[in-house]
């Protein structure tokens, strides 16, 4: 799946560019779902309409994989602010526009078997309070 990392890096460099910054783009591998992933992304833009966000970023996938990396994808999740999760991974990494490998990890409860974090960017003081 690494492969397939570095070519949803020059997604989320793309989306970034055209539609604005994520606090979040990472790929988690289920626990539940061997061999399936899930592509977990938090921003303002994707909140503003998550079904437009979701059928942008597929259209993205669809350009850059082929079937059988296709087929290894579960879903793509978008994530509120005050999500726990979101709020664990961006206190404990710092990362833009490069890969971050973890395996085996606990955030806040969320058993993470394997993922590749994109763009975990804390959010700042200010999206905090206005609820971003």
């Amino acid at each position: 799946m690494k492969e397939q990392a570095e070519k949803l890096l020059a997604i989320e460099i793309a989306a970034s560019k055209d539609k604005g910054p994520f606090e979040l783009f990472a790929l988690f591998l289920r626990e539940d779902a061997p061999d399936k992933w899930d592509l977990v992304i938090s921003s303002e833009w994707a909140r503003k309409n998550k079904k437009e966000a979701i059928n942008y970023l597929i259209g993205k996938v669809r350009e850059k994989f082929n079937h059988d990396e296709l087929v290894q994808l579960s879903r793509i999740i978008v994530l509120n602010t005050d999500d726990a999760a979101l709020n664990a991974l961006n206190r404990s990494m710092q990362v833009e526009h490069s890969i971050s490998e973890i395996r085996d990890s606990n955030f806040m409860g969320l058993a993470i078997k394997h993922a590749y974090l994109i763009t975990p960017k804390g959010l700042n003081a200010n999206q905090i309070a206005e609820g971003l």
